[in-house]
């Protein structure tokens, strides 16, 4: 048996130990539908495994670090932390509603809502399953599916918490939905499930912030699933900031679900974890609907961060755009992987997929893959990626005005990232994220190696 078979097969059959002793301990445990789809996931999950490199979307990334460490779910008791403790990772002032997480359970006490619009409901997962449970059996898994994937079928089975927001038709939030996850250390290696079931009525609009981040030192694997569902002409502006501990795992898997006219409107930005991957799974199913996704990606010293996008356009007349920018220093290594579907029902398509990586070392890597496939006659669709390093002419125009070389490289290095933050429509978001490369992009990190 090779290492590889071995790793998987250990791994396996300590996430089977996990799922047996976790599965009497999650809510919902008198909900048929439910405790139905948690079955099947754990059986697709137990049938299928770990995926390795040799699946295709796999390729370039290995999970073997990451499956070797033992894990238990919920460690108990949870961190206390203080109103004081979340403050510095506030992103917005004028929030409807600010819901935190610890360790992927909800925290009331560090919590806060508005003026909530009537009929709007924005809550923990856990609650809502108690509470409003036959609401949320018509959407729960709809997006996703019961196990797409290994980690999507882990993540059902396993998931305690996450965040219920639901939108009627016509109501426009006054302010932006903040969700807060903070990772904070225990004594034992942990696995987090947040789920998060996101849905607007037709016509709805809204603004929702994620940001993982870590209080402290925090060994633990976030595996996150977030469906999206929106009705027809609602529209939903989504930005993700990841910023975990060094010692932290990161795996986010989002399903969009458009209905006609919609537009979703999301931009991530991956600079923590010392491993993480972002998934984004679209299908067009309706007419006319628009899918805007922004990514940026900083990959420093030993960290791998991974971009996986499936796009599906299967009726006529929609619209996505991707545009995603890497900047990998020292040993940093990134993959992207971009791939566009136009069916052959799908006419009048408009697809454009673009990828772009700056080289801070000559030990960095990136692996991307952009690709577009097109079985209809009627469309017009472009995909493109560059690799490089920063611009002679441009080091020598800022070097000509005296400007110090590292300083000369780190301007150029904020300009070619914060490009994708100008349309940012939260601005406390665009400030850390900012604030944040500045620390990565300090001069020691851009410094040209000898």
């Amino acid at each position: 048996m090779n290492a590889v078979v071995r790793i998987q097969d250990e791994a396996r059959e300590r996430y089977r130990e996990l799922l047996a002793t976790t599965a009497q301990t999650l809510p919902g445990q008198e909900l048929e539908w439910l405790t139905a789809q948690r079955a099947e996931a754990t059986a697709a999950f137990l049938r299928q495994g770990f995926p390795t490199r040799k699946d295709e979307a796999w390729r370039y990334t290995s999970l073997d670090k990451l499956l070797q460490q033992t894990r238990v779910t919920h460690a108990t008791p949870l961190p206390a932390l203080s109103v004081a403790d979340v403050e510095p990772f506030r992103l917005t002032d004028d929030a409807v509603a600010r819901l935190v997480f610890v360790n992927g359970v909800f925290s009331p006490s560090l919590s806060q809502t508005h003026d909530i619009e009537p009929d709007v409901e924005i809550a923990g997962l856990h609650a809502a399953l108690e509470q409003t449970p036959d609401k949320l059996a018509e959407w729960l898994g709809r997006a996703a599916g019961t196990a797409p994937t290994s980690f999507a079928a882990l993540n059902t089975a396993l998931h305690n918490d996450g965040v219920w927001i639901y939108i009627p038709a016509g109501v426009r939030l006054a302010g932006p939905i903040e969700v807060l996850y903070l990772s904070s250390g225990t004594e034992v290696a942990q696995a987090l499930s947040p789920r998060n079931l996101i849905v607007l009525e037709n016509g709805a609009q809204a603004t929702v912030v994620e940001y993982y981040a870590s209080h402290g030192a925090a060994t633990c694997f976030t595996n996150s699933l977030t469906e999206v569902q929106l009705g027809e002409a609602a529209g939903m502006e989504h930005y993700r900031l990841q910023d975990e501990d060094a010692q932290a795992s990161h795996l986010s898997s989002l399903y969009i679900r458009q209905g006609r006219s919609s537009h979703y409107r999301g931009l991530s930005v991956s600079l923590g974890a010392s491993w993480s991957r972002t998934e984004y799974h679209n299908c067009f199913e309706q007419p006319n609907a628009r899918c805007d996704l922004d990514g940026l990606y900083v990959a420093g010293d030993r960290q791998l961060t991974d971009f996986h996008l499936d796009i599906r356009h299967a009726v006529p007349g929609c619209t996505s755009r991707e545009r995603f920018k890497g900047i990998l220093l020292g040993r940093g290594r990134a993959v992207f992987d971009g791939r566009i579907r136009v069916e052959q029902d799908a006419q009048q398509t408009d697809a454009v997929l673009t990828n772009h990586n700056l080289l801070l070392s000559r030990d960095a890597e990136v692996d991307t893959k952009p690709q577009l496939e097109i079985f209809a006659d009627d469309v017009k669709c472009s995909h493109g990626t560059t690799i490089g390093q920063l611009e002679p002419a441009q080091m020598f125009y800022l070097r000509s005005r005296g400007i110090r070389e590292e300083d000369a490289r780190r301007m150029l290095c904020l300009g070619f990232a914060t490009e994708l933050l100008a349309d940012c429509g939260v601005p406390g978001f665009r400030t850390q994220v900012e604030r944040r490369l500045e620390s990565q992009l300090s001069a020691d990190a851009v410094r040209e190696p000898e």
